[in-house]
């Protein structure tokens, strides 16, 4: 059995790990979803989010962006993560099972654990021009 996370609202992967309210949690068994399930964040944040998905036994993370505290977070409690992704958390699901889930590791969110200021935002938020989304 697999065990797969994904930040989750509205039927959609929320695009910052830290602030993510709730997560789509799905049980794998035999490369296809047995159950699936939404579970709150009880107010957790940033690091203390990688306790929440240890203590509800996640193997995988699907997410939008994610900061270099996070990311440390996980890989000292043993999760992978895939980070970058936009669109259905079902979609992005059934993508990782058959092998064809784009993620873009870089898709960090580095900005010292602090909210975001004036001129700064994560990574998967620029046009390309410079400006956040």
């Amino acid at each position: 059995m697999m065990r797969i996370a994904v930040t989750y609202e509205d039927g959609q992967i929320f695009q910052h790990f830290g602030k993510t309210e709730k997560f789509k949690i799905y049980d794998i068994k035999d490369g296809a979803v047995v159950s699936s399930a939404v579970v709150g964040t009880n107010g957790s944040g940033h690091g203390a989010l990688a306790d929440v998905l240890r203590n509800l036994r996640v193997d995988a993370l699907i997410c939008g962006g994610i900061g270099g505290g996070a990311q440390t977070a996980l890989g000292e409690a043993g999760i992978r993560f895939f980070a970058g992704v936009s669109g259905e958390a079902d979609k992005a699901v059934e993508n990782f099972l058959t092998g064809k889930l784009e993620y873009a590791a870089g898709a960090t969110c580095d900005h010292h654990e602090s909210e975001h200021g004036e001129g700064h935002c994560c990574e998967h938020e620029h046009h390309g021009d410079g400006h956040c989304c």
